[in-house]
């Protein structure tokens, strides 16, 4: 009798302040080469890791599903913005075991997030749980033309059993740092968010200046 592979759940947090073009491109790449059921994406609630205060939950969770409510596959999540307190990856991993026990969760993350992964609450416990997708610019490569790559494994305390994916990625150089930063010069953000996010911005006066 086959044995049959445990349907594969893509995990992408994130701000989300706004999400933009490159935000959206992620998440299709992860549809087309992580195998995933489905992507779940969890705009973040008290980000306790950010310095600057976040923009209300309701406008950042409007426009997760504004930007990717056109992908299919992807569901975005509102359980962290509901927490009280710090939100942590760790509890969100164990909520969806709990949920989906047949499932495989799926990381994914920058490899600055990766290289930061001992600072995260429980990060050891998250490793037992997820596998960690690494999203790698195509761009990064050394003087001979070979791509260099953050690799994980020289992580210190790192649990034998941790599993790592490389999720390659166009280049891209937006920064939702940039876009607010525009947004609150008046300059023109719509080629780099998506349409519908460019007028809720709009609408609502988000990123304006007090």
């Amino acid at each position: 009798m086959a044995v049959t592979a445990a349907p594969r759940i893509g995990v992408f947090g994130g701000a989300f302040d706004p999400p933009h073009n490159t935000h959206v491109a992620l998440a299709s790449a992860a549809l087309t080469q992580l195998g995933l059921a489905e992507l779940r994406v969890f705009p973040t609630g008290d980000a306790w890791h950010k310095a600057r205060t976040l923009s209300p939950a309701a406008d950042r969770l409007a426009m997760a599903r504004l930007a990717f409510g056109g992908l299919p596959g992807v569901v975005v999540d509102a359980r962290e913005t509901r927490r009280t307190g710090p939100t942590y990856t760790l509890d969100t991993l164990r909520e969806l075991r709990r949920e989906f026990p047949g499932a495989q969760p799926v990381l994914i993350m920058g490899s600055d997030q990766a290289a930061a992964l001992p600072q995260w609450h429980g990060w050891q416990e998250i490793l037992a749980i997820a596998i960690v997708s690494i999203a790698e610019r195509l761009e990064s490569a050394g003087s001979d033309g070979s791509a260099t790559r953050f690799d994980p494994r020289t992580l210190p305390g790192l649990p034998a059993a941790a599993r790592f994916e490389t999720l390659e990625l166009p280049p891209a150089d937006t920064s939702a740092t940039d876009i607010r930063a525009r947004a609150a010069r008046g300059e023109d953000i719509g080629p780099l968010v998506p349409a519908a996010v460019a007028r809720y911005i709009d609408q609502h006066h988000l990123y304006a200046p007090a």
